[in-house]
């Protein structure tokens, strides 16, 4: 007999053999047992995980000899037919070659008749998805109520290909993609009956070309077999398949983390010289950096990351030192490099420019470390205080409470001359007369003494635009805006847009109007008590501030601006001497600018 492939030759016969699609194989015992299993039953999933397989193990069970039974006898003479492919009563059918409704159509006239031997008619049907819209149309009436006697299995890749009306009348099973570690279990198992040896790192690389195709990994099994005289090195099996060694990934992140270019550039060099595919090669890596985020990330590192126990410990061992947002920078830095690689005719520069970028990204704190370390700030600063209330060297309001008790008495021609000493920084104490003892001077009444003002308010001998009654109210306002512009400088800009609507100085009003956008009034709406205070001061008595909503610029008038400006252009586009022009000289109008 021929030899055959891996895949047929250990192809799963029952429920209980297929790899890793226990949910699906778990409901059709169930059906069966419950004599539940319905006429039309899609298997969807990648490819290479065992849909056409099941659909076969679904047949033998249905038609067993001495079933109906969850799991097929497999010696009775149905279910060795159909292991065989040459069941009268199970029909495989291609998808891609019979699409066209003259097939369907002979499906219909064929399931009229009883089967031969078995319980049930049974039609399997692959890459269903194949089928042309009228073969499907054909086939639904005939889908929604076949024959007692007649089932039908579907299998396909790509089940949003199928018409909804196909979908909706039958029961869908989806298949998942088989994980590297059951992969690698069930070619390791393979191996062992086919007495071959071979180490477990290099099934890991087949199961990891494989992509979760069962199929497609006992397919490259079988070819690293092919190539083999006695035991398999892992070196072997890396070049049978084309592939880069799992350690060079770790190499790189390894060089990368730690600020070794040069490194870098070596194993890039190494694998371009062993001609390797490149774009493939960043992919690997891409889903490399991937993992490490996800294992930093923490607990469902083992659910997530598509690797070995082994390989996750590692991933954690390297990632235990680095910030997650350092390790998400460079995987965004990566993802960003794809498409330039992707239609590079260069990968090699390309791909060595993508890790010269990623060097130059500086690792970043975390959020969490940000907030952290202002809140230690802010303890420190909170730990250590200005004094409010010191002894006679402390602050006071921005003061020594000598310089406070110096100009307590002083006349007010004295108040400039306080002023350039707050300019001007004090001279030395061996510089000028000593202060007074704190002592010896006496208590100051309250009603004469300096209040500790607020930052917005100076004192009353600050040379300062004040109220004067033989001034217009408009005069007065603009003389407090100025006040208040030089006290609070981020203020004025916004007191600019306001004009004064009434100014009662007898009743302590102030009606203001703000004009511009809204924003303008809840500036102004937000600073009311500093605008408020200021205003106290100015005219020496509690004042009240009422502001109204003023003019808001219309979009009208915008687009009045609008239609001028395109009229002006028309015109100057349809001007004679623009016309001759153009005409004399063949030009072409370029641009039209408005003076």
């Amino acid at each position: 007999m021929s030899y055959l492939v891996l895949a047929r030759k250990y192809r799963p016969q029952t429920f209980e053999e297929v790899v890793n699609q226990t949910h699906v194989t778990r409901t059709l015992e169930n059906a069966i047992a419950g004599d539940r299993v319905a006429h039309a039953i899609l298997f969807a999933g990648p490819r290479g995980t065992g849909k056409t397989t099941i659909a076969r193990i679904l047949a033998k069970a249905m038609n067993c000899e001495q079933g109906p039974r969850p799991q097929p006898c497999n010696t009775c003479r149905s279910c060795r037919e159909i292991t065989t492919g040459h069941a009268v009563d199970v029909f495989e059918i291609d998808g891609a070659s019979n699409n066209g409704v003259d097939h369907i159509r002979d499906l219909r006239e064929n399931i009229k008749y009883m089967p031969a031997r078995g319980r049930y008619k049974i039609y399997i049907i692959d890459e269903v998805h194949m089928l042309s819209t009228p073969a499907f149309n054909a086939l639904l009436k005939t889908l929604e109520e076949p024959p007692a006697h007649v089932l039908f299995f579907f299998a396909t890749t790509e089940p949003h290909k199928i018409p909804i009306t196909i979908l909706s009348r039958c029961q869908r099973h989806d298949l998942r993609r088989i994980g590297l570690e059951e992969i690698v279990a069930h070619m390791e198992t393979l191996s062992d009956r086919e007495g071959i040896e071979i180490p477990r790192e290099s099934l890991a690389a087949i199961a990891r070309s494989a992509g979760g195709s069962m199929r497609d990994g006992l397919s490259l099994l079988d070819h690293v077999m092919a190539c083999a005289e006695g035991p398999l090195t892992h070196p072997q099996v890396l070049d049978i398949l084309g592939a880069v060694d799992g350690r060079v990934l770790f190499d790189i992140s390894n060089a990368l983390l730690a600020g070794d270019l040069n490194r870098i550039l070596e194993i890039l060099e190494e694998i371009h010289d062993n001609g390797h595919n490149l774009k493939e090669f960043y992919a690997a890596l891409l889903t490399h950096f991937r993992n490490l985020v996800v294992v930093k990330m923490g607990k469902q590192a083992r659910k997530l990351v598509d690797a070995s126990a082994r390989e996750i410990e590692e991933m954690a061992r390297q990632v235990e030192t680095v910030s997650r947002v350092y390790l998400s920078q460079l995987l965004d830095a990566l993802s960003k490099e794809e498409t330039a690689l992707k239609f590079a005719t260069l990968p090699k520069l390309t791909l060595e420019t993508a890790f010269i970028r990623m060097f130059q990204i500086k690792p970043a704190l975390s959020i969490e470390t940000l907030i952290q370390k202002i809140d230690q700030l802010s303890r420190g600063i909170m730990d250590d205080p200005v004094p409010v209330s010191a002894p006679a060297a402390g602050i006071v309001g921005g003061e020594t409470r000598e310089e406070r008790l110096r100009y307590a008495d002083a006349p007010p021609a004295a108040s400039k001359t306080r002023q350039r000493d707050e300019a001007t920084p004090s001279p030395a104490p061996s510089a000028g007369p000593p202060p007074p003892d704190p002592a010896s001077v006496p208590d100051v009444p309250s009603s004469e003494s300096p209040a500790i003002e607020s930052p917005g308010v100076e004192s009353p001998g600050a040379d300062h635009p004040r109220y004067d009654a033989r001034e217009s109210p408009e005069a007065n306002w603009s003389r407090l805006k100025q006040r208040i512009g030089e006290q609070q400088p981020s203020l004025g800009p916004w007191l600019a847009k306001t004009e004064l609507r009434r100014l009662d100085e007898g009743e302590g009003v102030v009606e203001l109007e703000v004009n511009g956008n809204h924003l303008h009034f809840s500036r102004i709406q937000k600073n009311q008590e500093n605008i408020t205070a200021a205003a106290g001061t100015f005219f020496g008595r509690d004042m009240r501030l009422v502001i109204h909503p003023g003019k808001t610029p219309e979009k009208k008038d915008r687009r009045n601006q609008v239609d001028e400006a395109n009229r002006r252009r028309q015109e100057a586009l349809n001007h004679p001497t623009v016309s001759a022009a153009l005409e004399i000289f063949e030009g072409k109008l370029e641009e039209v600018k408005l003076l």
